[in-house]
């Protein structure tokens, strides 16, 4: 095999795939050196010693004298001015985290944040401690009132939290604990290097490989993969083991019965809903999943599929790499055909440079919209590389950035959207997107493909995401009765893989590592199961959509511009949707299983 050096291939994708934009951060602040920066931080000190000063102590006097909307506005301010400063250091490092000047402006910032908010620590614990007779009476008040969303949150934590030192401690330390663990995983990820023919290649490129329409390029890259996951997977295991404890100290502190009950609370979502969600995907893994990889392996002209080729290319897929201007087009023409308040609200992502495209070496992988604050603009990132997929994760990103824009107005505190209904927007965006693309395909060997691709990222949404929050669990429980070993965390890893995906996939040596690469373990324990809540609300709403006549976009914008300041069975019920009724999920799952059935009928 013969591969070009990473930089020729770069440069000749470049070419092809048009003028990258990278993100411009100057409507944040013009550059960490600059002293509106500088300013805001002192500003941010001095505002907050001040707001402590004026404020701790006196809020239950403060309710009773009908002063609280004043407080929450102020705090509501602060937490603006120290968001805008910790989005800036954050998206200032992803672009290079192999960079020491920008790892040290990064860790130096968290540190003074850290200090900071440390003395803001007090407002939300002393908040919860006002007798519920006199906040039932405050919020009588209009002002107030506004504020009852969050408020109810807010008071829903009261439970588990902790005596202020211990809180103070808790949050000091995370900075050289969790957030220590955190920055150790990215900038080590960002470093590895994958020897593929002779050359090295980052992360981001050699996972791509493993979407490669020659076999070998997916099974040199895949080998590349497990050969330095293996080498580096004492640090990943040590990682891992300390994260998962860290959890289980703060949860057996706070209170929280279950493993995953912490980031049921922080999704506004009940426990029952999720494991209602997790059932039903479960049990229709041989329906969804394991159909469908037997069908690929039938298509590839293989017995099973290597685990390297789950991704690949079906042989009639379209694999000419996509120009980033007509990427652009084909999200912003899918978006209007919609509502064209949608793709005008998305076309400002690429005429601000909003959006940052480019592979580079040192560039966190993957892709995300981060809102940043309300009084700015959201930002996304993306490791585009021209292939269809990559079009779809540009849909996806942008389905956040249009929700954080549109639930900005909600302001600081209730902009924020919880992580299950975080998904909705973007997961709608690919489908629109998906579409309008599927809508101007006659070839039915081609629509075969593209089914067949969007069927594979449901999958991987759905499917896979379930199997990563199963692997999570079987590792934080099994953690409790003490560290595991890497090969244990490969045991757990290879049992869920093999239930999820079926006996079509045959598992090769080395996979037993890749759970060492999955990033939201590390970040956002439990995170993933958002995921499949997302996309299954979403193929429930797009039913809707398809049976609705007129008013859905409307109804829709609503939900999106609510941000964080409603339940999600409040925000479902305009479109006659329950999450908690089993039905809900049935339904969703039944649009991937329809559109398998669909590909069926294409190979007759």
């Amino acid at each position: 095999m013969i591969f070009n050096s990473p930089d020729d291939a770069q440069s000749a994708n470049n070419d092809a795939l048009g003028d990258l934009p990278e993100w411009d951060l100057a409507d944040l602040y013009p550059g960490p050196k600059s002293d509106a920066f500088s300013g805001d931080v002192a500003r941010a000190a001095a505002d907050s010693k001040a707001f402590a000063d004026k404020w701790r102590g006196n809020l239950s006097t403060a309710a009773e004298a009908g002063n609280l909307a004043e407080a929450i506005g102020e705090f509501e301010v602060l937490s603006d001015l120290l968001g805008r400063v910790g989005s800036f250091a954050m998206l200032h490092y992803v672009g290079d985290t192999t960079d020491p000047e920008r790892g040290k402006f990064f860790g130096d910032v968290q540190q003074q944040l850290t200090d900071i908010s440390t003395g803001l620590l007090f407002f939300e614990l002393e908040f919860n401690k006002i007798d519920d007779a006199v906040m039932a009476e405050a919020l009588k008040d209009a002002g107030l009132a506004h504020y009852k969303p969050w408020i109810d949150d807010l008071r829903k934590e009261k439970p588990y939290q902790l005596d202020d030192k211990i809180e103070e401690l808790f949050h000091k330390k995370s900075l050289t604990g969790r957030g220590a663990f955190n920055r150790l995983f990215d900038e080590t990820m960002a470093s590895l290097e994958f020897e593929v023919d002779g050359e090295k290649l980052p992360l981001e490129s050699t996972l791509n490989l493993m979407t490669s329409t020659d076999a070998g390029q997916r099974q040199a890259g895949a080998e590349a993969l497990a050969k330095v996951f293996k080498e580096n997977i004492r640090l990943f295991t040590l990682i891992t083991n300390t994260l998962a404890k860290d959890k289980e100290i703060s949860d057996r502190w706070r209170g929280f019965e279950d493993i995953a009950d912490s980031r049921h609370l922080a999704n506004r979502v009940e426990r029952e809903v999720v494991d209602a969600l997790i059932e039903a995907v479960r049990a229709a893994y041989p329906r969804l999943s394991h159909r469908y990889y037997t069908m690929k392996a039938r298509w590839m002209g293989m017995d099973k599929l290597n685990h390297w080729d789950r991704n690949a290319p079906l042989p009639d897929e379209d694999t000419t790499p996509v120009p980033w201007d007509k990427a652009q087009s084909m999200v912003l023409d899918a978006y209007g055909g919609f509502a064209p308040e949608m793709a005008d609200i998305a076309s400002k992502f690429f005429d601000g440079r909003w959006i940052d495209a480019p592979v580079r070496p040192g560039k966190s992988p993957g892709a995300f919209a981060h809102p940043t604050v309300p009084s700015a603009h959201p930002y996304v990132l993306v490791n585009y590389q021209g292939k269809t997929r990559d079009v779809m994760t540009l849909a996806h990103e942008l389905g956040h950035g249009v929700h954080q824009v549109l639930a900005a107005g909600q302001g600081p505190l209730m902009a924020q959207t919880p992580l299950t209904l975080a998904e909705t927007a973007s997961v709608f965006g690919e489908m629109l997107t998906f579409r309008a693309i599927l809508d101007g395909e006659s070839d039915p060997a081609k629509r075969k493909a593209l089914l067949a691709s969007k069927v594979e990222d449901m999958l991987n949404t759905v499917v896979r995401q379930i199997a990563f929050y199963c692997f999570e669990r079987k590792v934080h429980t099994e953690r409790r009765d003490g560290e595991l070993t890497a090969e244990r965390l490969g045991e757990i890893w290879m049992e869920i893989q093999h239930e999820s995906l079926g006996d079509a996939i045959a598992f090769r040596e080395g996979y037993e590592t890749f759970w060492a690469y999955i990033p939201h373990f590390i970040h956002s324990p439990f995170y993933v199961y958002a995921y499949a809540f997302g996309d299954c609300l979403v193929n429930s709403l797009y039913a809707r959509y398809q049976q609705a006549e007129t008013g859905f976009a409307e109804k829709y914008f609503e939900l999106l511009k609510a941000g964080g300041s409603k339940h999600h069975s409040e925000l479902l019920k305009p479109f006659d949707l329950d999450a908690s009724d089993p039905a809900f999920w049935q339904m969703g799952l039944g649009m991937i299983e329809g559109m398998i059935d669909e590909i069926e009928a294409l190979e007759g």
